[in-house]
């Protein structure tokens, strides 16, 4: 019987499978690229799709890469210039050859031996990306997986240098909280849960009919707060909105944290690429006033997921989330060491994301980000020119970035015609041929799509449009 670790590890088998799938991939790109792919979306239901992928672990068998093939030929095509979904890039195919090799070394990146040019090459990533931001040479920071997880490390920062309490060695002696937008990502709200703030903890602050934060509302929030007997230790900034793509006043929330000794946190997981267009670049104004803010490189900026930066303004309070021992990796561990990143984050085997971003950023430059957020930004401009100009749809707010939300009027009560949106909407994920998402707001349905293909065309939003006028009549 063949020694299965000896064919598992073939490198002559390893050879020809990469060859496939690569053809595989380049194939799959043209094809996107060039129309020759009709679904952006293959729908199945979820019990169809857990029998459709249901196996015997003791009866293996088959060819891998026509088993990736599949796969490939079944997931969200977000190469699709007709996807139009989720907050998340088409990959650059030299940033996803990064993350393969980062797959395949797998070098766990949180102890500096076992990542040393992962490691090195993450931390001048983020150093870049603060000097994009405006932030002067002591600003510092790392990658982690994902905006959640690294908003929730901001928090625990912000509550560990402004809390007036030792949080990490006393717990929560008195109630704690943190101001926001109303309309701010959920995972901000999920954060204070976690932390212990329970529902009191989450100040929210009502929005304009812009769906950006009433900054003149901080004050008198702030003091009720405090009222009560509540320690207000930061405020979240929202660059941007998830829903709507809209973006705070960052200035008017600096100014009022400084007033107050507040932590000003921004998170800019969608929006704060807007640092690299010099055309948008106004929207995140006051960013660099931030002690901390977020960004996913894999929402705006072309790399595989999940692949998100934690800047802070002061690179030693990065240091400071996470004060306990743990010998056996570090040593000496009261000591600020940039290089072993396992110390900052939630993670220890932290995966090997930094490459992804490196290699991206160094063979094309600033100027690639530079024309994809200006590009994408542009095209949500230009399509709520042609829903203004429609006469069968409205608008929920004018863009600011690529994320645009619109609905069909059909001229019934207002339970009818949401009805009717999330209608359309299903059916346009069902056939495939679109991929579009939906948001509530205010107790309306929108539909809502964010322009992250540079591929997608005002021709191919125009049909987007007519697909929705004939299904209102389907």
């Amino acid at each position: 019987m063949e020694d299965i670790l000896s064919k598992v590890y073939d490198p002559e088998a390893f050879r020809e499978a990469g060859h496939r799938l690569i053809d595989s991939l380049a194939d799959h790109l043209g094809n996107t690229q060039h129309g020759l792919t009709e679904q952006a979306i293959t729908w199945r239901q979820p019990d169809d799709a857990l029998e459709r992928w249901q196996f015997d672990p003791e009866a293996p068998g088959g060819d891998a890469i026509d088993l990736l093939q599949e796969i490939l030929a079944e997931s969200v095509q977000l190469h699709h210039p007709r996807y139009m979904g989720h907050q998340i890039s088409p990959p650059a195919p030299v940033a996803a050859l990064a993350g393969f090799l980062g797959d395949f070394l797998n070098n766990g990146m949180g102890v500096y031996e076992m990542g040393i040019p992962g490691t090195a090459m993450e931390v001048n990533v983020v150093r870049a990306l603060a000097k994009q931001m405006g932030f002067g040479p002591e600003a510092d920071g790392f990658l982690t997986s994902g905006g959640t997880l690294a908003n929730l490390t901001a928090l625990l920062a912000a509550r560990s240098i402004r809390a007036e309490a030792n949080v990490w060695q006393e717990g929560n002696v008195r109630p704690m909280a943190l101001m926001v937008s109303e309309e701010a990502h959920y995972c901000v709200d999920r954060t204070a849960r976690i932390m212990g703030w329970g529902e009191a903890g989450i100040i929210k602050i009502p929005v304009n009919d812009r769906f950006q934060m009433r900054t003149e509302l901080l004050e008198e929030y702030y003091q009720n707060a405090a009222a009560q007997g509540m320690e207000v230790v930061a405020v979240v900034g929202s660059a941007c909105s998830t829903s709507t793509g809209s973006f705070d006043d960052l200035e008017a929330i600096a100014a009022f944290c400084g007033k107050h000794n507040l932590w000003f946190h921004v998170d800019g997981a969608h929006g704060g690429a807007s640092v690299f267009s010099q055309k948008y670049r106004h929207l995140v104004k006051g960013i660099s006033l931030a002690d901390s803010v977020v960004m996913d490189f894999h929402k705006m900026l072309l790399t595989p997921a999940v692949t998100t930066a934690l800047v802070f303004k002061n690179g030693t309070h990065s240091h400071q989330t996470f004060r306990q021992k743990a010998q056996y990796l570090f040593g000496q561990a009261t000591d600020p060491e940039w290089f072993n990143l396992a110390r900052r984050t939630f993670e220890c085997t932290k995966v090997m994301m930094g490459a992804k971003v490196y290699v991206l950023w160094r063979t094309y430059g600033t100027a690639l980000f530079d024309t994809f957020v200006t590009r994408m930004y542009d095209l949500g401009a230009a399509f709520a020119v042609l829903i203004r100009n429609h006469p069968d749809f409205e608008l929920a707010v004018e863009p600011e970035c690529n994320i645009v939300c619109f609905r069909f009027k059909s001229g019934k009560d207002a339970e009818a015609e949401n009805k009717l949106n999330a209608r359309i909407r299903q059916s346009i994920v069902e056939d495939g041929h679109f991929y579009i998402v939906q948001t509530q707001l205010r107790g309306i349905t929108w539909l809502r799509v964010t322009l992250v293909n540079p591929g997608t065309s005002m021709n191919m939003l125009a049909k987007l449009l007519e697909r929705v006028v004939q299904l209102s009549k389907d």
